[in-house]
């Protein structure tokens, strides 16, 4: 009794544990035990929820003890084979099992479900909750969620996260993310498994030129026709059919010029967040009564405002007052709960000033990161720090960043610190090293795709072709390669070094070396 009904035993006193254990050894067959065990219950001896954990014990130890089979691979989404489903009229019986509370509400129609995680080999017991079921009951009736959510009055995006949570939790197994490196790109490769394949895909939506600032490193102020409401919630379609194909999630990250500026923006976020997609801004400061009508809709993952040093430098790159408004919006976001993150381009005159706006942010933002500057449109009007001061400004802000826990690591340069100091690599710019046209692709208000917002890089039209076309084409995958003089270097999956820089210093991207990478021999990186 103790290692097949450790739950029972665990709720039960010892005269209790003493008649469970006299029912278990004389009597065989699972209906008998069921009819002793509830006539011990009608007798009050035993508490009324045990018949219950005791088949679902029952299927736990089956579970657990059977050699059931899990497929090393799927081509399709299905149900885990491995799942069962108990009916109970008592809530909180798995509980029973990871611990010796008895606490049994009646809960008539429960379900409870027992499962081998494929990914881990553990079983598993949890009560079945709404979006459990509806995972299920789509994927067990092969239905089509555009239809069921239709039916129901509500978002794809509730079915699509249900299905998501199941294939998550294991309950559904699923075919791996169709978005991985290169077979030529992993050879090389001696990073973790995971920097190489994504399972979230990012469009970088800059869905109108509009800006309310006139900053003097803009890489594009060109204009661009304005993007009709209609045309932006058909690629919302196209996006999430890219991403049902590809198995990944997807992500929409709303920015601009200003993104708020943009007539339909509650319009088009909700399309958004009703389809199922994370959402996030890259935006200016914005009022209280506009930020709370966007949170109504749903809270950001994230929202990212700019600052470039320190008050007077900023203000002289960004506007006058702009570095005061950040600093209000920032504590609007952080009393709306909503999570903040602070970007600033680094340049060779506020440099110097990076480790002293990350001090003064440390209790006011969440995540403060930096990228370096790309000597693009306007931005080539400014000049970049040289080489071995920015190699000593990476060494000292991951000092610092010991000690600030608001510092965050984007720059792809610092997985090469790592390398040189024996410790692992970071993830990069994207989570992937250069993501350009790999798990993030940026477009702009008219469709044009372009591998990265920071230089030229068009790679087509996701409103004309759709998006997967645009994803599949030679165009793409030679961005996501990344340069021909990286390609011996291991790093290369959390690196690639910045393919923009180098396109503002008027090198070919594809074919140059990031002149900032100081690593001399790619052979053994």
């Amino acid at each position: 009794m103790d290692e097949r009904f450790p739950g029972c035993r665990a709720a039960l006193g010892p005269v209790a544990q003493d008649r469970l254990r006299a029912i278990l050894m004389n009597v065989v067959s699972d209906d008998l035990r069921l009819a002793a065990l509830r006539a011990e219950v009608e007798a009050g001896r035993l508490p009324p929820c045990i018949p219950d954990l005791y088949r679902l014990e029952e299927v736990v130890a089956k579970v657990r003890g059977e050699e059931q089979w899990l497929p090393a691979a799927v081509s399709e989404r299905l149900i885990n084979p491995t799942l069962e489903l108990v009916a109970v009229a008592w809530a909180g019986l798995d509980g029973i099992l990871s611990s010796d509370v008895l606490s049994c509400p009646p809960a008539p129609g429960s379900l409870v479900m027992v499962w081998r995680h494929p990914r881990t080999n553990e079983v598993r017991v949890q009560q079945a909750t709404d979006a459990h079921l509806l995972a299920l009951k789509v994927m067990a009736d092969g239905l089509d969620p555009l239809l069921v959510a239709n039916g129901h009055g509500v978002g794809v995006g509730v079915i699509d996260r249900a299905l998501r949570q199941a294939v998550d939790e294991g309950l559904i197994l699923s075919p791996p993310s169709a978005l991985c490196r290169r077979p030529s790109v992993l050879t090389a490769a001696t990073v973790e498994p995971a920097f190489l394949r994504t399972e979230v895909f990012t469009a970088q939506w800059h869905i109108t030129q509009a800006c309310d600032l006139h900053c003097k490193h803009c890489y594009d102020r060109t204009g661009r026709p304005p993007l009709p409401l209609d045309r932006g919630l058909r690629f919302l379609d196209d996006l999430r059919q890219f991403c049902l194909q590809r198995f990944v999630s997807g992500q929409v990250t709303f920015t601009g010029g200003n993104p708020l500026l943009y007539p339909h923006f509650l319009a088009l976020y909700r399309g958004a967040v009703e389809r199922g997609f994370s959402v996030a801004i890259l935006g200016n400061p914005t009022s209280r009564e506009q930020l709370q009508m966007v949170i109504a809709e749903a809270k950001p993952l994230f929202y990212q405002v700019s600052l470039e040093g320190l008050e007077a430098h900023n203000d002289a790159i960004r506007g006058p007052g702009h570095f005061a408004r950040v600093i209000d919006f920032l504590a609007l976001l952080k009393e709306l709960g909503v999570y903040s993150m602070v970007m600033l381009t680094v340049t060779a005159e506020n440099q110097t000033q990076v480790l002293a706006l990350a001090e003064f942010l440390r209790d006011k933002v969440d995540l403060f990161t930096f990228t370096r500057l790309a000597q693009i449109g306007e931005g080539a009007n400014l000049r970049g720090p040289t080489r071995e001061d920015y190699r000593r400004f990476l060494q000292d802000y991951r000092e610092a960043a010991r000690q600030n826990p608001c510092l965050g690591f984007k720059e792809n340069l610092f997985s090469l610190l790592a390398k040189e100091g024996g410790e692992p690599p970071w993830g990069g710019c994207t989570g992937h090293g250069c993501g350009a046209a790999f798990n993030f692709v940026a477009v702009l208000a008219d469709g044009e795709v372009h591998a990265c917002r920071k230089f030229p890089s068009p790679l087509g039209n996701a409103f004309s072709q759709g998006l997967g076309t645009v994803y599949d084409s030679s165009a793409a995958a030679a961005y996501r390669q990344g340069s021909a003089a990286c390609q011996g270097c291991s790093l290369l999956p959390v690196c690639g070094g910045c393919l923009a820089v180098s396109h503002g210093l008027g090198l070919p991207p594809l074919k140059a070396r990031d002149t900032y990478c100081w690593r001399e021999d790619l052979a053994e990186a």
